[in-house]
């Protein structure tokens, strides 16, 4: 075997100018100075022979070749970090650092709840959370960036195992002085789509939504403007509009102080799967499948399911 391979660091650094496009801020990402990041690129480059970054004063611009060795590095880094995760979970299982990402149409209404929970039943584990939209928390997860996330599906996430959690149920919210007077369920067929108002793109409750109506033609009429279902509740509250909202945000006091009513929809689609998800044949398998079965048992004190 040739010794002069390149090392983690220095894959570490090219990932990290890749990632943020800018020597100064991929240095501070990898806690070094922006010449020792640009040394470690440097050294790697004559290692391998090749020119992997065209450096100009005002672009970073990664070479063809570059941009297959990132998309290499981030398979060695992550099966170095998956080394050292085989060997931590032959031990205790659920200690240490668990990096997980969650959605946003979940993190504010579960998470609240877990944490206190989850600290004490598992005091040595130590969880890190990121809030991100659904492609990004997968593109994350597959960049090693996080271990596991905590997702709403159906939702493409690539090559990964999860465990299902629980069934979020999505209910229509509407003024409660609507003229029309709704009735205790309602059919998807009586919604108005142009009065209709859903998150924007990005948001896999978006899709979710949608599929509870079952009515394709929505997705180009409704009415997408909302960056969060806090800013959704509240022009619905100021009479814009009806909107679409998971029983996990109604549960948590989403419509506390509204003069909302919220109320099942007629489908057999009205409903996301609250799941965790990690890498295929990842090492820590095991302790992600006990970290969701918590979470699961934990069901009455998250949602108030029973």
């Amino acid at each position: 075997m040739s010794s002069y391979l390149p090392t983690l660091k220095q894959l570490q650094y090219l990932v990290a100018l890749k990632e943020h496009g800018h020597f100064g801020r991929a240095a501070e990402s990898c806690f070094v100075t922006q010449s020792t990041l640009s040394a470690g690129i440097k050294e790697l480059e004559t290692l391998l022979d090749l020119i992997l970054v065209e450096r100009t004063r005002r672009v970073v611009r990664f070479t063809e070749l570059g941009d297959l060795i990132v998309d290499k590095s981030h398979r060695i880094l992550r099966e170095a970090e998956e080394l050292s995760d085989m060997a931590r979970s032959a031990g205790k299982p659920l200690t240490g650092n668990v990096r997980m990402s969650v959605i946003p149409t979940i993190a504010p209404f579960l998470l609240p709840k877990l944490l206190p929970q989850l600290r004490k039943e598992r005091p040595e584990l130590k969880l890190y959370l990121k809030e991100e939209t659904s492609q990004s928390a997968c593109d994350s997860l597959h960049h090693g960036h996080v271990d596991c996330v905590l997702l709403a599906q159906p939702f493409p996430c690539g090559d990964v195992e999860w465990e299902k959690l629980f069934d979020d149920e999505i209910f229509f919210a509407f003024p409660k002085d609507d003229p029309r007077d709704p009735p205790a369920v309602i059919d998807p067929a009586l919604i108005d789509e142009n009065q209709l108002l859903l998150l924007e793109d990005g948001h896999c409750l978006k899709d979710h939504a949608l599929a509870a109506c079952n009515r394709p033609e929505l997705r180009a009429s409704a009415r997408m403007m909302g960056t969060s279902l806090h800013t959704l509740v509240q022009m619905v509250d100021n009479g814009l509009g009806f909107t679409l909202l998971p029983k996990m945000a109604i549960d948590s006091g989403i419509l506390e102080h509204t003069d909302i009513i919220a109320r099942p929809i007629k489908s057999e689609n009205a409903y996301r799967d609250i799941v965790l998800v990690w890498r295929k044949n990842s090492p820590r398998k095991e302790e992600f499948k006990l970290l969701a079965e918590i979470m699961r048992q934990g069901q009455n004190w998250v949602t108030g399911a029973h």
